[in-house]
C-alpha cells in the first residue's frame, strides 16, 4: 500500500506543480526535485538492505583473495612455510573455480600452539567481510557442541541440517571443525555425501563450492619426530616437505580412536590436502612475542624477547629445541614479563 501511494505521488506530483504559477525553469526544477525525493524514499529501504545486510556476493564474499591472503600469512604466521606456500594456492584455485568438482576439504594437523586456529581465522577474514562473525562461517568447537558419544545420532541430524541450511543460503559457506581428534566416533561420516565428487546437476543443493577445514592435534607427535630427524640430518627446516610427513599422519589417524579414526573421509580420499603445522622453535617464539609486544604498545628489545622466550618450556629434554605450547601462551607470558618490567 505504501509503495502504491509513493508511485501515485510520483505520477501526480508533476501535474500539481504544473498547475502552480511558476516559470518554466522553476517548474522543471521543482518536478525533478519531487521525483528525486519520492524515488529516493521508495528505494532507500532496498539500498539500505543491499549495503548493510550480509549476502553471499560481493562485497560480503571475496573470491579473489589469493594475493592478500598470502601476504597476510607471510607477515603474521611464523615458522610455517608449508602453510604460507600451500593454502593460498589451493584455496585460491577453489574459490576462483565457478564449477569445482567437489567441496574443498583441508586437514590442519599439528601440536598445540602451532597456529591452526589462527590461520583458520585469517582465512575466514579474507573470504568473508565479517570474518568469523559471518553467518556463512561456522566455527564448530567439537568438545562443546558434540561432547557425548551416546548422542551421536542426534548430533548427526543437527550437523546435517546445519550444513544443508548454510550451503542453501550461501554455496561458499566455510565450516571449521576444531579438535577433530575429540569428535564422537562416526559423527563426521555424515558429511561424506557433501564432500565427495558430484556432477553439477547431482542435486538441488550444490555443496561443491563450500570449504571444510578440520583442525586436529592428531599427527603432532609424528610431525615433531619427522622435523627433528630432518634437522638432525643437517637439513634446513625450510626444505621440509608435506610429502615427508603425510603418510605418517595418515597412519597415526588410523591408530587412534576418535576424530577421523576409521573415517570414510580418509578411506575414500575425500580430504584434499593434509597440511602439517610444524613445531615452533625458540626464534619463532620470539617472533610471536615481538608481535604481541607491538600490539600492546610495549617496547621491543632483545632482552625482553629473551625473557619471554625463557618462560616457555621446550622439548625434547636432551636438546630442548621445540616449544611445548607453541605460541599459545605467549600473550600471557608477555603480560607477566612486562608486569615485572613495569
Amino acid at each position: 500500500m505504501v509503495r502504491l501511494v509513493l508511485l501515485m505521488t510520483i505520477l501526480c506530483a508533476p501535474m500539481t506543480i504544473l498547475c502552480a504559477p511558476m516559470t518554466s525553469a522553476v517548474r522543471t526544477e521543482s518536478i525533478l526535485g519531487v521525483v528525486v525525493v519520492v524515488v529516493g524514499a521508495y528505494f532507500a529501504p532496498k539500498i539500505y538492505y543491499v549495503h548493510f545486510t550480509e549476502s553471499c556476493s560481493h562485497p560480503w564474499v571475496k573470491p579473489n583473495m589469493t594475493a592478500g591472503l598470502q601476504s597476510t600469512l607471510q607477515r603474521r604466521v611464523f615458522g610455517q612455510h608449508l602453510v604460507t606456500k600451500t593454502i593460498p594456492k589451493v584455496l585460491g584455485a577453489h574459490l576462483k573455480n565457478t564449477s569445482p568438482k567437489k567441496a574443498l576439504v583441508l586437514s590442519f594437523n599439528g601440536g598445540t600452539g602451532t597456529g591452526k586456529n589462527f590461520v583458520s581465522k585469517i582465512i575466514a577474514e579474507h573470504i568473508f567481510k565479517k570474518g568469523l562473525k559471518s553467518d556463512h562461517v561456522h566455527l564448530i568447537m567439537v568438545t562443546h557442541e558434540y561432547p557425548h558419544q551416546p548422542k551421536v545420532d542426534i548430533y548427526k541430524e543437527q550437523l546435517r541440517n546445519r550444513v544443508k541450511d548454510s550451503v542453501t543460503k550461501c554455496p561458499r559457506s566455510l565450516f571449521i571443525f576444531d579438535e577433530m581428534d575429540k569428535m564422537p566416533t562416526g559423527l563426521i561420516d555424515v558429511l561424506k555425501p557433501y564432500l565427495d565428487y558430484h556432477p553439477p546437476d547431482a542435486g538441488k543443493i550444490d555443496y561443491r563450492k563450500s570449504t571444510f577445514i578440520f583442525l586436529s592435534n592428531r599427527g603432532g607427535d609424528s610431525i615433531d619426530a619427522a622435523v627433528l630427524k630432518h634437522m638432525k640430518d643437517g637439513k634446513k627446516r625450510e626444505d621440509f616437505k608435506i610429502t615427508d610427513i603425510q603418510r605418517e599422519i595418515h597412519l597415526e589417524e588410523h591408530r587412534n580412536e576418535g576424530g577421523l579414526w576409521h573415517s570414510s573421509l580418509i578411506d575414500n580420499s575425500v580430504i584434499d590436502h593434509v597440511i602439517p603445522f610444524l613445531p615452533m622453535e625458540r626464534p619463532h617464539v620470539k617472533m610471536c612475542a615481538k608481535a604481541d609486544l607491538e600490539e600492546k604498545g610495549h617496547p621491543v628489545t632483545d632482552f625482553i624477547l629473551n625473557m619471554v622466550a625463557d618462560e616457555i618450556s621446550y622439548f625434547p629434554n636432551d636438546i630442548k629445541v621445540f616449544s611445548l605450547s607453541g605460541c599459545k601462551t605467549i600473550s600471557g607470558k608477555v603480560d607477566y614479563v612486562m608486569g615485572d618490567e613495569l
